[in-house]
């Protein structure tokens, strides 16, 4: 798989963003970082990447700084084959980029997926940094539930095979993650499948998929106990939610969380779009975004 973003396939003209990277423990981190202004942070989860945001970094370029990394593992970074990335790991890696290497004072937050996880792991630890936050269909914290359809995923041995071998996490996605009445066209499906070729370059999807903590006894559990506890110290920071309505895995439920630890957040809810609802409402959350990022905070 070419990691050069700009060459070869139709999908690309949708992602013409030049490719910026960060050496990581002698990995390469893979980051969009387009425009200038104040500077903005999209956390991708599984099994997108960085292509996710291309709309919404498009829409925001002109007037901010537009970051978006793909975790190692995903999108245009490395994909180690050594044991795996955990939750705490890929948020130490995001204080590598945001802290040590591009050194950013302030920054607001776009999470989705496990970048809920990554991005308030980071936020929890770093609150004098956060602007602003827009959470899309995603979770920061422990809720005792996980589809039957990602359980199954966690199978050892048929997980492997089944995300390693046959693509089937990322490749179902591209129906179960959208709504009813959508349907992801061709450079979307190619965009969204492009980092994921092989059986060595889906290893990043399988990790996520197993790093999801079941019980208390997993090691990531406690990770995510421990954002959950500190999410009070983000409570005066403005937030913007943004919730596909037929989302399989994060419903309702997750939402409702949300709203009880963030009761002034401001929510739009989207009834047709699904889990990768920057694919199916992008036309009404891009604009969405640009104003809640343009109003000024009150006094």
């Amino acid at each position: 798989m070419s990691s050069d973003p700009k060459t070869g396939a139709a999908w690309r003209s949708e992602y013409p963003f030049e490719p910026h990277y960060l050496d990581v423990h002698g990995q390469r981190l893979h980051f969009v970082d387009s425009g200038s202004g104040p500077a903005v942070v999209m956390l991708h989860g599984n099994p997108t990447w960085s292509f996710m945001y291309r709309h919404l970094i498009t829409g925001l370029a002109p007037t901010h700084r537009a970051i978006a990394p793909d975790h190692l593992g995903c999108g245009l970074s490395d994909k180690p084959q050594t044991p795996a990335c955990r939750l705490t790991d890929h948020i130490a890696n995001l204080e590598l980029l945001l802290n040590d290497h591009l050194r950013l004072k302030r920054l607001s937050l776009v999470v989705h997926d496990w970048g809920g996880a990554i991005g308030m792991g980071y936020a929890v630890r770093h609150p004098e940094r956060i602007e602003k936050i827009v959470v899309l269909n995603t979770a920061a914290f422990l809720l005792g539930r996980c589809p039957w359809r990602i359980r199954i995923c966690k199978v050892p041995g048929f997980g492997t095979l089944a995300i390693r071998g046959l693509n089937g996490f990322a490749r179902a996605a591209l129906t179960m993650a959208v709504g009813k009445g959508h349907r992801l066209d061709a450079n979307a499906r190619a965009g969204l499948l492009y980092p994921y070729d092989s059986w060595c370059n889906r290893v990043g999807t399988l990790r996520f998929v197993q790093d999801i903590p079941l019980s208390s006894c997993h090691p990531t559990w406690d990770t995510i106990a421990t954002i959950q506890k500190s999410l009070h110290l983000l409570a005066d920071k403005p937030m913007l939610i943004c919730w596909g309505g037929q989302d399989f895995c994060f419903n309702q439920n997750y939402l409702a969380v949300w709203q009880r630890y963030f009761p002034r957040a401001a929510v739009q809810r989207f009834a047709d779009a699904g889990h990768y609802v920057l694919e199916d409402a992008h036309d009404r959350i891009v604009p969405a975004v640009q104003g809640f990022l343009a109003e000024t905070a009150a006094p």
